[in-house]
């Protein structure tokens, strides 16, 4: 496919400044510099400006509200030549707030801060990725993801003991046993499983009512990327899968993968379901999935803007998978 640039959290150019990471000392000045700025995060939701749509909020490194945040400070890279870094606000809890919506699968709530204008929000990633520009998309799900990673890798995974973040924030040391960590993604395969004029969707009982998608699984140690689509499709539908081919890919920061879109041609339609794994399963015709996009179905409901499997089954309706 040569039309990537459309697929949400896809590659914009950032400059990663991945050099720059094993130097503490340059760090600590690009941190120092006028023209620094910080992308803010409250429990995984990206401080949001929606002046003019959507954008990421880039604060001075000086700016009061930053006395609320972890140390941490993750180097993001050279945003347009200017030093940009990452942190997680932790030393704040709104008044009001539901937390019963934190976490679920699409929390529409936002929370603003005191010292913030009221234009700059938290806001959950899943709701605004689709208003962020490719910029300030691919730097949300790296941030998102960075961060959540050294939440949950906290200790050495050699020897047991606390570990300590890098400089820059893309690494966590021991200093007990010497081990180094590194931020992890775990790849998933996205498969469009096609039979003549009919496309395999499926949902979990946790999605949205009426939700259908492509099926999706992680895949396990010493597997091909065409192994993987044929286990996962079998062990949720128990139908064969033939050629194989891959499509393309996306970062999904929920909480660290890539998504490995592939498509792939059945060679049978009878689905035998496991309920472990999906609600239910079935095959759609394009016409059915015109309908579904175009929110006339009376029974299906299409896959989230912004996600790759949205994507996919879009161009596969306009035939543009060659």
């Amino acid at each position: 496919m040569n039309h990537m640039d459309k697929v949400t959290f896809g590659a914009s150019g950032l400059d990663r400044a991945v050099e720059l990471r094993r130097d503490p000392d340059r760090i600590a000045a690009l941190g120092a510099g006028a023209d620094a700025r910080c992308v803010l995060f409250w429990r995984g939701k990206p401080l949001v400006d929606h002046v003019d749509g959507a954008a990421l909020a880039r604060l001075p490194m000086d700016h009061p509200v930053l006395a609320g945040a972890a140390p941490l400070r993750v180097f993001v890279g050279l945003d347009r030549g200017a030093p940009l870094f990452a942190r997680e606000l932790v030393n704040w809890t709104p008044e009001d707030v539901d937390f019963s919506t934190l976490g679920a699968f699409l929390d529409p709530s936002e929370q603003r801060h005191p010292l913030l204008p009221g234009d700059e929000r938290f806001a959950e990633l899943r709701a605004v990725m689709t208003a962020l520009g490719p910029r300030d998309a691919e730097i949300a799900a790296s941030v998102k993801a960075v961060l959540g990673w050294h939440e949950s890798h906290r200790f050495c995974s050699r020897c047991g003991s606390p570990s300590v973040a890098a400089p820059g924030g893309w690494q966590r040391d021991c200093p007990a046993c010497g081990g180094h960590h590194f931020p992890r993604t775990d790849p998933v395969v996205i498969m469009l499983i096609t039979h003549g004029n009919a496309l395999l969707v499926g949902r979990a009982a946790a999605w949205p009512e009426g939700m259908y998608s492509l099926l999706a699984g992680f895949m396990e140690p010493g597997e091909t990327i065409e192994a993987a689509v044929r286990r996962e499709v079998f062990e949720e539908t128990a139908i064969e899968v033939g050629e194989v081919r891959y499509l393309a890919s996306q970062p999904w920061p929920f909480p660290s993968s890539v998504m490995i879109g592939c498509i792939g041609e059945a060679k049978g339609r009878e689905i035998t379901l496991d309920p472990h794994e999906l609600e239910d399963a079935l095959w759609i015709s394009r016409e059915e999935l015109a309908q579904v996009f175009a929110g006339q179905h009376p029974r299906i409901r299409a896959s989230r803007k912004g996600a790759i499997a949205h994507y996919l089954m879009w161009n596969w309706l306009a035939d543009r998978l060659k």
